[in-house]
């Protein structure tokens, strides 16, 4: 992530959740607590990005978590990766909805496919507007292309970067140089956004009790006439 310090902070949130043994593991193996996951989407608790009609157990602490973070940290976009990009996706989606308080300007998604869960089945309905990138392999055997397609495909004009490898962020020179394009275009949009929010704060117009307009932060205690005028209110 160094090679975008200039242009993003990176918060990087861990899965409240810790996900059971692989299921080829020897019995009794203990779960590694490194192995996180957003929520499980399958009846024994375990979680696999190819399964459809399945639940979404933990996914609501998930959401509380990020929602959590992203008022904590005063936040502007989201990436994930994986499991992490389809959660990207899920909150992109709720967002554009008005159903929870995280509001991307921009939304990173790299080897991520649509949720299969049940509860997740009424989302996708509308394209994502936020400007978006996506990112997957040509090779990647665990979540395949066509699922990372798919995703893309529910974001208005997504950009795309694909690689020649399997399951991972490539960093290559030029994948780095496509990040930072596009993380500079997000910090510029994002400033520019900024100052005409000031500049429309300063100039706006405010009433005050009696209904009577000031201009910026000469509104407060405008009144009607002359301080010495008598008040003939009710």
């Amino acid at each position: 992530s160094k090679f975008i310090n200039k242009y993003a902070e990176l918060v990087f949130v861990t899965a409240p959740h810790i996900a059971p043994p692989l299921a080829d593991a020897e019995p009794g193996t203990e779960p590694d607590p490194t192995q996180r996951s957003w929520w499980f989407n399958k009846d024994d608790g375990t979680f696999k990005g190819t399964n459809r009609n399945g639940p979404a157990i933990g996914f609501e602490e998930s959401l509380k978590l990020v929602e959590k973070v992203w008022k904590d940290e005063g936040c502007s976009g989201l990436l994930g990766f994986s499991q992490g990009a389809c959660f990207v996706g899920l909150l992109c989606d709720l967002s554009a909805r008005g159903m929870t308080s995280i509001k991307p300007e921009f939304a990173v998604l790299s080897s991520g496919f649509r949720s299969g869960s049940l509860v997740h089945l009424n989302f996708y309905e509308t394209k994502v507007q936020i400007p978006s990138l996506h990112i997957y392999g040509e090779a990647d055997e665990i979540i395949p292309k066509d699922l990372s397609m798919a995703l893309a495909d529910t974001f208005m004009d997504p950009q795309i970067l694909t690689h020649p490898g399997g399951h991972f962020l490539p960093a290559q020179a030029a994948h780095k140089q496509t990040y930072v394009e596009f993380f500079r275009e997000r910090l510029q949009f994002h400033l520019e956004a900024k100052e005409i929010e000031n500049a429309t704060a300063a100039n706006s117009i405010m009433l005050d009790d009696n209904g009577l307009a000031g201009s910026g932060s000469r509104a407060n205690g405008v009144h009607g006439g002359d301080e010495d005028d008598d008040d003939d209110s009710d």
